[in-house]
């Protein structure tokens, strides 16, 4: 047994009840049940009273469904802003939405009706609206609790969802905007309409897919009239993907200045329809293509022409004297010009069903065509349609394309594989199909679009390409269209007069529904005598009562009327942020909607995000097992993994989540949380008293708080800019390169021997004090419990990190030159440790202070250190400089075993051991050790790989 003193009571450990393992699926509850006790919110809200506001809108997610990832990486990043500008000295005020109408939680509702053979049209109305609300309310429940559970905080205490009575009659009074200062009106335009829900869709509510659709190519013989000339007797040919739209054809469409030829027939292929002789008209462009569909093996182009020149010309409908006791087609076809009309695809000339198309609607009504409903609202053609009365446009193209072949009028029948618009929700394929509806004009006297145009223009937007994207959809939309044909929602607070077919634009009217559907929500609409909104002096029998419900876009594009406006909080708001999928959705309507009411944006900047996909760049589904749900996380990770793993990435573009990506996540959360751990561990007992001012300090000392001026300009820049992307990451890079690689590892060893009293140790722990501050407090945002956490183990549980600012950092403590030359000595440190590492493999030496280096130096890197503080950075026991004039940068060190003794208490190898009072120990450890000052640490437990 050896007699040497036993000295490690007397070293300095790190002691902390932090634990190294986080445990966030049991701990985060608990923390998130303490935030409830202590009120945290109404603190929050009491604390920021008087600060400048920041208002950042919350588009209102669908209640219908638990929370997807999307969900997810949209409430986190939106909460992530939210907390950094209160801790910034600004009054964020979040209070978060619901969108709870429509179509989504109709059709659910209705599926219970599937299931138990009821049926939806024999419930009265209120009572399947009531279901709804249930419904809606049942999902709206589910998705905030699993939003707090996430870390979202929020004022959830005076929420907001689009079903409220307050939200239904602000909602009401502002299409009464629209209706009053006249941008509102119904017309009959093709709209995008699903025969599944027998409803129109908004763009934002229709998801593209691949489908193989039939595809014809069809003759309209040219009439022999006095346009015609020599084109008489030959027929115009047309390609289309849709052939159940040639019963509602009624023109035709050419380019003006495409070139097309009129071309004989002279061999045609087995089994085609093209006929020898014939004569067709198609785009010269086009016509190898066409020839090689058609099956024309020989032709003969008679003569080339422009587009103009069919200006006028009248063709025969291909289905002319092919009628039935309905009637016939026996009517006169035009070729109009059409700006639109290339010679991508086709035979460059376009056939015209004003009925189902936005083009062909615009272009016929612009020559007085008239447009007909062809097809009704189930997608089956109407009762007057010859030939295919009650089919299915869906099963239309057999019955079509037999027909056409009867009359004459086929050319080619195939198929094609194309991308093809559904509903998002029933993944029904849609149709294009004219319908009374109302709409809000975008032009004319309210000049909504060039107002909106000029709006996006002055908007911030991050990434920039969204004010492109959002411009571009602005500037070719319709009308918009607000009119839905369902039950649950608002209804259009529009009364018609039967005599006129004109709305009322009665102000009196609107108010008197807004007061209604306050008091008593929109199902004073349905449930109210048209007299009680009319008032006196109005016969109701006169005027016909709109029974649509708008369109739930509208309704989420007013909610700034409604949350922001009415309760008296900032508008417009500081920022709108959502997925880049609500440039056509959210983004958009809120847009139009302020304009068209207020003139102006109701926000100041637009920041989207990408979408999830899995790590293999796949879109989720469950089909293909790749679903990552934010429950699944949160139970087996914590929801602070997944907060990490959104600001880990570059949010502008699309994400990518899977096991893999997660457990590298939870790496990354391990180092910050060994990292703080060490901190505090390290920081035990600290007091003010041994604070010590910059000026005191050594170099290292000071680097390291020139690289929080560092972060601390890069956080409060993304508080600004809204732009984080590598803002966390550089923080992980920090603790992990520059603090746990870097200046704790240097550090350990003044901070366990050397005397508490000393400057040396007082500046350490002053520093790290200054971390643990700014760290805690960057991080909070992000690793909301985890923070809070490394705050409380701290300060007590009476506190909370979200109570609290950034960490003050003076500007002064940003020193360029410093950080230069700091940069410098870490490059030349690595002359040491490289050799250093080798030294260990070959077994010169077992640990780096058995160690002793020859560092050779220019003449420029002498004055950087003292040899004694090359040993210290270097972390080996003693070091020689070696004057090295050649060349711009010297030589490796040369390592070898250092001489002298192993202190008993620093375990540095010096010839100074034993030249004190204790044989076994430095000079250092030995006045420390006669000091007095040392305590027992025995109960520390912080490893010193901890922060690693």
């Amino acid at each position: 047994m050896s007699d040497a003193p036993d000295y490690r009571d007397t070293v300095f450990l790190p002691n902390t009840a932090f634990p190294m393992r986080g445990d966030l699926p049991k701990r985060e509850p608990a923390i998130l049940a303490r935030w409830q006790a202590m009120g945290l919110q109404q603190r929050l809200r009491e604390q920021a009273a008087g600060k400048p506001p920041f208002m950042l809108h919350d588009g209102p997610p669908y209640a219908n469904g638990q929370l997807h990832i999307g969900h997810a990486l949209n409430k986190i990043l939106k909460d992530v802003i939210n907390r950094a500008h209160a801790m910034a000295g600004e009054d964020a005020h979040y209070i978060p939405g619901w969108d709870c109408h429509g179509l989504p939680i109709e059709w659910q509702v209705e599926e219970r009706y599937r299931k138990s053979n009821r049926d939806k049209d024999a419930v009265p109305i209120l009572d399947f609206r009531a279901e709804c609300r249930a419904w809606a309310q049942k999902w709206l429940d589910v998705q905030a609790d699993e939003f707090r559970r996430l870390g979202v905080e929020g004022d959830y205490a005076h929420r907001y969802a689009t079903m409220d009575f307050a939200s239904e009659a602000a909602i009401a009074g502002e299409i009464g905007r629209f209706l009053l200062n006249g941008a509102l009106y119904r017309g009959l335009r093709p709209v995008m309409w699903s025969p599944v829900e027998k409803t129109a869709l908004a763009e934002a509510e229709v998801e593209y897919h691949d489908r193989t659709s039939d595809t014809v190519f069809v003759r309209f013989p040219v009439l022999d009239r006095e346009l015609a000339g020599d084109l008489a007797g030959a027929s115009v040919a047309i390609w289309t993907t849709t052939p159940w739209t040639i019963p509602g054809n009624r023109a035709l469409a050419a380019g003006a200045e495409i070139d097309y030829a009129l071309v004989r027939v002279d061999g045609t292929a087995p089994a085609s329809r093209a006929r020898e002789g014939e004569r067709l008209i198609v785009a010269l462009a086009l016509l190898p293509q066409v020839c090689a569909e058609v099956g024309i093996t020989l032709h003969h182009v008679l003569r080339v022409l422009k587009g103009a020149e069919l200006e006028g010309v009248l063709c025969a409908h291909p289905l002319r004297g092919h009628g039935d006791e309905r009637g016939g087609y026996d009517f006169d076809v035009p070729v109009l010009m059409g700006d639109f009309v290339t010679t991508e695809q086709g035979t460059g000339i376009v056939h015209q069903a004003p009925a189902h198309g936005e083009e062909d609607f615009a272009l016929c009504r612009a020559h007085g065509i008239e447009v007909l409903e062809t097809v009704g609202e189930d997608g089956t053609y109407n009762p007057w349609v010859p030939l295919f009365a009650g089919i299915h446009v869906y099963k239309a193209a057999d019955p079509v394309s037999a027909a056409l072949g009867q009359a004459g009028g086929l050319l080619r029948r195939d198929k094609l594989v194309h991308s093809y618009p559904h509903s998002w929700r029933s993944k029904a394929p849609l149709i294009y199909r004219a319908t009374p509806q109302w709409f809000i004009a975008m032009d004319g006297e309210t000049r909504i679009r060039a107002r909106a145009l000029e709006a996006i223009a002055e908007t911030r937007f991050v990434p920039e390409s969204g004010r492109t994207r959002l411009a571009g959809m602005v500037a070719t939309r319709p009308d918009w269209c607000i009119s839905r044909q369902r039950a649950w929602g608002v209804p259009i607070p529009v009364f018609v007069e039967r005599a006129t077919g004109e709305p009322l634009r009665d102000p009196d009217v609107v108010a008197r529904v807004v007061e209604a559907f306050r008091a008593e929500g929109a199902d004073a609409g349905f449930s109210s005598p048209p007299g009680r909104f009319l008032g006196e002096g109005r016969d109701p029998a006169a005027y016909e009562q709109v029974m649509d419900i708008v369109d739930v876009w509208f309704e989420s594009g007013s909610s700034h009327a409604f949350v922001l406006e009415a309760r008296g909080l900032p508008w417009p708001a500081d920022l709108y942020l959502e997925g880049s999928d609500q440039h056509r959705g959210w983004f958009q309507s809120s847009l139009l909607e302020a304009i068209g009411t207020r003139g102006r944006a109701p926000f100041k900047a637009v920041l989207t995000h990408g979408f999830v996909l899995d790590e293999q760049g796949r879109k989720m589904s469950k089909s293909l097992g790749n679903v990552t749900a934010p429950q699944d996380v949160s139970d087996k990770y914590g929801a602070d993994i997944l907060r990490l793993w959104v600001m880990g990435a570059d949010t502008e573009d699309d994400l990518r989540i899977g096991p893999e990506i997660l457990k590298q996540q939870a790496e990354l959360y391990r180092r910050l949380r060994n990292t703080l751990r060490w901190l505090l561990g390290s920081l035990d007992g600290f007091s003010e008293a041994e604070r010590i001012e910059p000026a005191e300090m050594p170099e290292l000392e000071r680097w390291v708080l020139h690289r929080l001026a560092e972060l601390d300009r890069l956080v409060r820049g993304a508080v600004a800019s809204h732009e984080w992307t590598g803002v966390y990451p550089a923080i992980h890079a920090f603790c992990s390169s520059d603090l746990s690689a870097f200046y704790f590892d240097i550090r350990k060893d003044a901070l366990y021997c050397d005397r508490p009293d000393s400057l040396h140790r007082r500046a350490v722990r002053t520093v790290l004090d200054h971390l643990h501050r700014c760290l805690a407090t960057w991080l909070a945002p992000v690793l909301v419990f985890t923070a809070e956490e490394a705050w409380t183990a701290r300060f007590g549980e009476a506190d909370s990190v979200h109570l609290q600012g950034f960490a003050a950092v003076p500007a002064e403590w940003q020193d360029d030159a410093l950080a230069r030359k700091w940069e410098r000595i870490r490059a030349i440190r690595r002359r040491i440790t490289v050799p250093l590492d080798e030294a260990r493999k070959t077994g010169v030496i077992g640990a780096g202070l058995q160690a002793a280096a020859r560092l050779p130096l220019t003449a420029s890197e002498m004055p950087l250190l003292t040899a004694d503080e090359w040993a210290e950075t270097a972390i080996v026991s003693a070091v020689e400089l070696v004057s090295d004039p050649g060349g711009i940068e010297a030589a490796d060190a040369v390592i070898s075993r250092a001489p002298g003794e192993k202190c008993a208490r620093c375990w540095r190898v010096l010839p100074e051991v034993g030249r004190g009072r204790h044989a076994a120990l430095c000079l250092r450890c030995d006045d420390a050790v006669e000091s007095g000052l040392v305590y027992r640490a025995a109960a520390a437990d912080v490893r010193e790989d901890a922060a690693e």
